[in-house]
């Protein structure tokens, strides 16, 4: 248990890091981690129609509630639009606006890339391949403990 404590602990403190250097690396865009993560998720060619707001909270594994407030100051900064689905108009289709793609790709993306780069320098290509696949074995441990929860989606699409 002692192991295990350690490599718990090592996660929680990586994911504080990655959100205090992560947004210290896109501040200038004016973003955040979370938003960082909501613009990735919608910048992926097979969702260029959009998202229904369920959908995204799903793959992003995060509460409607707690991603609710994160849509809502991207669409003030112009960076996505929310509305009705026109196949069920009681779900909301979040989208990223032309001005969220150019913010998107010709200002974050290089910045992400320098701080992945920055971030996993002294890796080799094999640490990371590795390091993704006990993650995601992790991830799906995880998820089989969460079941019924809010925050639930396939560890496959977060690989995308």
């Amino acid at each position: 248990m002692e192991l295990a404590n350690r490599l718990f602990f090592r996660l929680y403190q990586c994911a504080n890091m990655l959100h205090k250097t992560g947004s210290r690396a896109i501040e200038e865009e004016g973003l955040t981690t979370q938003q960082w993560a909501v613009l990735g998720a919608l910048s992926r060619p097979q969702v260029d129609a959009g998202m229904k707001l369920g959908d995204l909270a799903r793959y992003l594994m995060v509460s409607r509630q707690n991603l609710a407030g994160v849509i809502g100051r991207l669409e003030k900064a112009g960076h996505l639009t929310s509305a009705a689905d026109p196949s069920d108009r009681r779900s909301r289709l979040i989208q990223m606006t032309d001005s969220g793609r150019d913010v998107w790709q010709h200002f974050a993306l290089p910045k992400i890339y320098d701080y992945y780069d920055q971030a996993l320098k002294d890796f080799s290509t094999n640490d990371i391949v590795h390091t993704v696949h006990y993650l995601l074995k992790m991830l799906d441990n995880m998820q089989a403990l969460d079941v019924g929860g809010e925050g639930d989606g396939d560890s496959e699409a977060q690989e995308e």
